[in-house]
């Protein structure tokens, strides 16, 4: 078994275009992990609690509302131009924020409107980030693991630099400028894409019924089993996971002494342990699958429950970087699994299907969230969230349990 890794390991690593995807994937993704927190703490201290989980529902509708049909436009485009096409349509959307606030001219709903084309712009880009990695592979099945692999554990690393670079950039020279640095940041990752990584082929269905249709990726994911439910699990502990994300300013400011530093500090502590996480599932034999994602799951749910109770900052952290360890656990085998389960035929579809349905809870819930928050209190908002991301992390658990069943059967 080792001899088989350390035969993947080499062409993936020395891979030039996928060494530039990484990079990309870092620059913008740290980037959009700074506006995560700059966001939000900008419309908070400006408008309030409730207008900021407004913006931030804006653009998760946005994704919500166009990720299927952005399955379409990546089988027409191909991955590398729809890359493209995303990071150039948001640099000069995020640039707009600043310009328009300095200007005087920033208003709620244009900001609501922003954050929501925001959204549409991104729809396509994590699908085609996962197919163009096939690509530059030639499919093969080891290589594209690890390589998806190390992508995430790129993307975890932002979760550390990121919201913490935030918190000091925002203490230092304000939340406008932090946007500014996202903005360039999607300018670096088009050049990267455009200089270093083919214009692979375009990812169109064959002439099967499968692949046909707008909805062939949702028919997909409806007609397996194990797929569904997954789907609805992440459904529901996604928008639970950015509940309690969105809410952690809000904690910060009504219980932590409104230390844009600390917020920095609690939401880059889940990055630790995800980071943390990521490198031992790469380092590690895969030993388990399935049946090891089922109580890491739980592991990953059940310290949130911390961020409700009146805790020093200390055991937030900890709670956050135990959750992060068991998700960068976890991820792997699932992300590999989900990815490489579709067929060719209809994989552009589901897979932008998939990254949609994931988002679909999210604006609801930050929508509920912004009429909960002045009326119950961040703390009773964060424990609804905790409880909603056990239950679909119990219902994942389930399910894996059953089919692993019906699998030895």
């Amino acid at each position: 078994m080792q001899d088989g890794v350390a035969v993947v390991r080499a062409p993936v690593l020395r891979s030039r275009p996928l060494v530039a995807l990484l990079v990309a994937e870092v620059l913008s993704t740290t980037g959009s992990q700074m506006t995560w927190l700059a966001l939000p703490w900008f419309v908070l201290v400006t408008s309030g609690s409730k207008q900021m989980a407004l913006v931030i529902a804006a653009e998760a509708g946005g994704y919500a509302l166009f990720g299927i049909p952005s399955g379409s436009l990546l089988e027409r485009l191909g991955p590398q131009r729809t890359m493209r096409l995303c990071d150039a349509a948001r640099a000069p959307l995020m640039v707009l924020v600043p310009v328009l606030h300095w200007r005087g001219d920033l208003t709620l709903p244009i900001l609501i409107g922003i954050a929501f084309v925001l959204g549409v712009a991104g729809t396509p880009y994590g699908a085609a980030q996962r197919i163009v990695v096939a690509e530059i592979l030639d499919e093969d099945e080891a290589s594209v693991e690890r390589a998806n692999a190390l992508l995430q554990g790129a993307t975890r690393i932002t979760m550390l630099a990121g919201p913490a670079l935030a918190g000091i950039l925002i203490a230092a020279v304000g939340a406008p400028i932090v946007l500014l640095v996202d903005a360039a940041s999607y300018v670096v990752s088009f050049l990267l894409v455009t200089l270093f990584v083919p214009a692979a082929r375009a990812v169109r269905a064959d002439g099967s019924e499968d692949g046909q249709g707008l909805l062939a990726g949702v028919r997909y994911l409806l007609r397996d089993p194990l797929l569904r439910g997954w789907t609805a699990a992440v459904v529901v502990g996604d928008a639970s996971f950015s509940v309690l994300f969105v809410a952690i300013p809000v904690l910060v400011v009504h219980h932590y002494g409104a230390d844009p530093r600390l917020a920095g500090a609690f939401l880059a502590s889940w990055g630790v342990g995800c980071v943390a996480g990521n490198l031992v599932a790469y380092r590690s034999e895969r030993v388990g699958g399935l049946q090891q994602a089922v109580p890491l799951v739980l592991v990953q749910a059940l310290p949130l429950w911390a961020l409700a109770a009146p805790v020093p900052a200390g055991a937030v952290v900890g709670a956050l970087v135990l959750s992060g360890i068991a998700n960068g656990l976890v991820n792997p085998t699932l992300h590999a699994f989900l990815t490489l389960r579709p067929p060719a035929a209809v994989r552009a579809k589901t897979l932008t299907a998939l990254f949609t349905a994931s988002s679909l809870g999210t604006p609801v819930a930050l929508a509920v969230a912004a009429l909960a928050f002045p009326v119950y209190g961040s703390r009773d908002v964060v424990a609804a969230a905790a409880a909603g991301q056990l239950a679909a992390m119990s219902y994942a658990a389930v399910i894996t349990l059953r089919y692993l069943a019906r699998e030895r059967a």
